[in-house]
C-alpha cells in the first residue's frame, strides 16, 4: 500500500475527497493516507484528518528565521512518514526550490484554472473580468514554477452569465473532487510519472493541458 501525506492550509474539501476515496473501492486497496500536516493551527482540515484518525500536524511559519527554515523542518517532519506521494491539497504557500527538488516527481497540486491560464490567485475573478464562458481546474506535478509543472488531469466548467466567484468556485470544487482522486490513482498504479519536464500516462507524454475529465460539464 503506497503512503500519502497531504499539505493543506484550510478547510481540506480536497483532503475530505480524498479521505472518502480511501475509503471507498477507488483508493481503498492502494492508498493510505499516513499524515496531514499545514501552515496554519487553525486549519479546520486538521480537523478532519484527526476525525479520520490520521495524524495532523502544525507549524507556524512565524517560529522560523525564513522560508527555508520552515520548508527544511517540514521536509524533515514529512520524510519521517515516507512517502511515496505528497499531496498538495489546498497548501497556500510557496515552496521553496530545495523542497520542491527532494520531492520532484513525487508531488502533485490542485489549482482552480485550466492551467496554464491564471496561475496563482484570484482565478474565478480574472476569468469574470475577461468573459472567458469556459473555467476549470489543474491537477499538475509540482516544479520550482508556481503552478507551471506539467499538467496531468483538467475539468472544465462553463461559465453562465451572473455567475459570481462564489458560484464558479462551487462548480470548480465539485470538479476538483473528482479528478483529484482520479490523478493520485494513476500515479499509486505506476501509470503516472514525471518524466524529461513532462507528465507520462501509460508510457506516452500527455499533451501541455493534459488530459480533460469526461466527467466535467
Amino acid at each position: 500500500m503506497k503512503r500519502l501525506v497531504i499539505l493543506i492550509s484550510g478547510t481540506g474539501t480536497n483532503l475530505q475527497a480524498i479521505i472518502d476515496a480511501c475509503r471507498s473501492g477507488q483508493l481503498a486497496e492502494a492508498a493510505e493516507i499516513v499524515a496531514v500536516f499545514s501552515n496554519k493551527v487553525t486549519a479546520s482540515g486538521l480537523d478532519r484528518a484527526r476525525q479520520a484518525g490520521i495524524p495532523a500536524h502544525a507549524l507556524t511559519p512565524s517560529d522560523f528565521a525564513d522560508r527555508q527554515q520552515f520548508d527544511r523542518q517540514l521536509m524533515k517532519l514529512v520524510d519521517e512518514y515516507s512517502p511515496d506521494l505528497v499531496v498538495l491539497a489546498g497548501y497556500m504557500r510557496i515552496l521553496s526550490a530545495e523542497f520542491v527538488q527532494h520531492y520532484a516527481g513525487h508531488m502533485i497540486n490542485i489549482h482552480p484554472s485550466l492551467l496554464p491560464a491564471y496561475p496563482g490567485l484570484h482565478t474565478h475573478r480574472q476569468v469574470l473580468e475577461n468573459g472567458d464562458k469556459q473555467h476549470g481546474v489543474s491537477v499538475h506535478f509540482v516544479t520550482e514554477q508556481l503552478d507551471g509543472g506539467p499538467v496531468i488531469l483538467q475539468a472544465v466548467v462553463p461559465v453562465n452569465n451572473g455567475d459570481t466567484e462564489q458560484q464558479l468556485q462551487d462548480k470548480i470544487r465539485v470538479q476538483e473532487h473528482v479528478i483529484y482522486p482520479q490523478a493520485i490513482q494513476w500515479f499509486l498504479e505506476n501509470r503516472l510519472r514525471l518524466k524529461d519536464g513532462l507528465a507520462w500516462l501509460d508510457g506516452t507524454p500527455l499533451p501541455a493541458t493534459g488530459i480533460r475529465s469526461p466527467l466535467s460539464e
